[in-house]
């Protein structure tokens, strides 16, 4: 008797059952991946990442993530592949699109990723990320002035953004202007107090005496 009710419950559960240990499996496959990336061992990663994928084809985030460990391998045309189908699903992950346009920069693809950028930002508007994706690129030719232009469009739209703040941290910098670099990199880390490259940048100013800006 006790062995026709086991069966009869698993039987009533199993699809449901089978739901939670997909996720679980996804989980635990995807926090390994995670773990050998911070690491520094990318194709182990991607062999987790990969099999989480294989649980949950949609999921732009596993694509976006096998596509990192491509771009760590020094296989760009495949990471290229995996970024576009992530933006394909959720054209709004924002560090897909940024890896994505730092690779076509890298790659000597500079008007294909300001074409990329330019279209994220005709269909988002109202897009904190977009305003600082297109920062971002500003930054990289030394156009200082558009580039705190349109940082400063993104902290309008979303004054806690945390990369905006950085982005606009580093563009301070450049301008010779590190007590409001230090500000803004001290607002980001209140966002994210876990971004470690922040911290030391952080650290670097105070140790060279960076102060906090005074009135103009």
């Amino acid at each position: 008797m006790r062995r026709a009710l086991l069966i009869a419950a698993i039987t009533f559960c199993a699809s449901g059952c089978a739901a939670t240990l997909s996720d679980d499996k996804v989980r635990d496959y995807s926090e390994d991946g995670l773990y050998l990336f911070q690491r520094g061992k990318y194709r182990d990663a991607r062999e987790s990442f990969e099999a989480a994928l294989a649980l949950r084809p949609e999921d732009p985030g596993l694509l976006y993530n096998i596509g990192e460990c491509h771009d760590r391998l020094g296989n760009a045309p495949k990471a290229e592949q995996c970024y576009r189908q992530c933006l394909q699903q959720s054209p709004n992950l924002a560090g897909c699109r940024h890896a994505l346009v730092v690779l076509l920069v890298r790659s000597g693809r500079r008007p294909e990723a300001v074409q990329l950028v330019q279209a994220w930002l005709a269909s988002e508007p109202r897009l904190a990320a977009a305003y600082v994706e297109d920062g971002w690129l500003y930054h990289q030719t030394g156009d200082l002035p558009k580039a705190q232009g349109r940082l400063q469009q993104a902290l309008d739209l979303e004054p806690h953004n945390v990369r905006a703040l950085t982005e606009m941290g580093l563009v301070y910098e450049a301008m010779q202007r590190p007590d409001r670099a230090l500000t803004l990199y001290e607002r980001a880390l209140e966002g994210d107090p876990k971004q470690l490259e922040i911290t030391d940048r952080v650290n670097y100013l105070l140790t060279t005496g960076a102060g906090r800006p005074r009135p103009e």
